[in-house]
């Protein structure tokens, strides 16, 4: 399916993806010491339905969260448990909403409670820098290379990792959808796919203190880990692709 969207679509995309960065901003700011997983979640079910959206996460079969939760090495697809948070986590909140029949997607981790922790910040921060340079690199004109270049190169320069086995993804009219988006450079730039505008990408940095690699953990068939049991990080937007510059959907305005 063509992540391709007409202007209306775009309209109801920029709406739902308003929405939705308020609501992980809402989830970000309760999200301290002490405060449980289980709550966290509650509040995001409430709100996404309280804005008029539905939950994006339960159209994929088997998924009955409208987040998922990740602590420390948990990587992506954490789910929701009685889990009280503690000083020193970093925690990394997803979720996608839909709104007028039509999905956006965003993520963030933060580190919790007021500990300084030189070490875990820089982690964070590099997170973030990558995925604005990958935003950066996503116009029209452009590859889908480009965004996975941006992110690769950024990610290890500081002497860590991204998740080889996860993507980034087109998003809208489902949730995942053409084209993928590698967290690393797979072959010749110029032979990945072309970013046309009008087109709605998830971006993700998906990364990890250590080597990247990833299993999943025995106890619950979803949750993802690194298999060195180091910190991960996952930020992401979505964004509709522009011809100078593109526009960031589920920006997490004050």
């Amino acid at each position: 399916m063509t992540s391709v969207k007409t202007p209306e679509e775009i309209t109801s995309m920029r709406t739902g993806g308003k929405k939705l960065g308020g609501i992980l901003r809402e989830l970000l700011l309760m999200s301290t010491v002490g405060v449980n997983l289980l709550d966290v979640e509650k509040h995001a079910k409430e709100r996404v339905l309280e804005v008029g959206g539905q939950p994006s996460f339960i159209t994929v079969e088997g998924y009955p969260f409208v987040t998922c939760l990740c602590i420390n090495e948990e990587v992506v697809h954490g789910m929701p448990r009685d889990y009280a948070l503690r000083d020193g986590d970093v925690l990394t909140i997803d979720i996608g909403m839909m709104y007028q029949g039509l999905h956006t997607d965003t993520a963030s981790s933060i580190l919790i409670g007021n500990t300084k922790d030189a070490k875990k910040e820089l982690f964070l921060n590099t997170g973030e820098i990558a995925l604005a340079r990958a935003i950066e690199a996503a116009i029209a004109g452009n590859r889908a290379g480009d965004i996975s270049n941006a992110i690769q190169t950024t990610i290890e320069a500081s002497g860590y990792h991204v998740v080889k086995d996860l993507t980034g993804h087109g998003v809208g009219r489902v949730l995942h959808e053409e084209p993928m988006i590698p967290e690393y450079v797979r072959g010749e730039i110029a032979r990945t796919p072309l970013l046309i505008s009008g087109m709605t990408l998830a971006i993700e940095v998906i990364y990890a203190m250590g080597q990247g690699s990833i299993l999943y953990k025995s106890d619950d068939g979803w949750t993802l880990e690194s298999k060195d049991r180091s910190l991960t990080a996952t930020f992401e937007h979505t964004i509709v692709i522009g011809e100078v510059q593109s526009d960031v959907l589920t920006a997490r305005e004050v």
